[in-house]
């Protein structure tokens, strides 16, 4: 099963049509033009699922791992935190300001196959990676099938 993203709040949703009116403007009068507005930005983000876990990665460089905060309420997973402009104003003139600043939220729904008091987290290299255990039941098992009457002997099932 895999996560479900969710759209936490109304500020998400002004972000991202923040983003798409930055992307029109820059097709229509080039991207030296255009610069990002305080309403954030948005990690990229990776999800992959093995047999045993659900493995998070989210791109969030530049970001302190002090200023990253993971919340698990309900079953949703959500991400924030903050990157700071870090550039000081010099008379220097701007003709390419692409990066991203401000706040970020990222909120997914977990699958109830995730074991929510085994998830860890760690950032290196810019990566935040969230490892999600699934619970055992999830993983399945197999179940002996035994036959009836004489001469038949048990045999393992593997039940999906």
């Amino acid at each position: 099963m895999a996560l479900v993203p969710f759209r936490s709040s109304l500020l998400e949703e002004i972000r991202e049509l923040q983003q798409e009116m930055d992307r029109i403007m820059q097709s229509a009068f080039g991207p030296s033009l255009v610069r990002p507005t305080a309403v954030g930005w948005t990690p990229p983000v990776d999800i992959t699922e093995t047999p045993d876990e659900i493995v998070l990665r989210a791109d969030i460089p530049g970001v302190p791992p002090e200023d990253i905060d993971i919340e698990l309420e309900n079953n949703v997973l959500t991400i924030r935190g903050e990157r700071k402009e870090e550039r000081e104003e010099k008379g220097e003139r701007y003709h390419l300001f692409e990066r991203r600043y401000g706040s970020f939220v990222r909120s997914f729904t977990l699958p109830r196959t995730v074991d929510a008091n085994r998830i860890k987290a760690r950032f290196e290299n810019g990566v935040l990676t969230i490892t999600m255990p699934k619970t055992e039941e999830a993983k399945g098992r197999r179940i002996e099938v035994e036959a009836g009457g004489r001469g038949s002997q048990g045999r393992e099932v593997p039940v999906k």
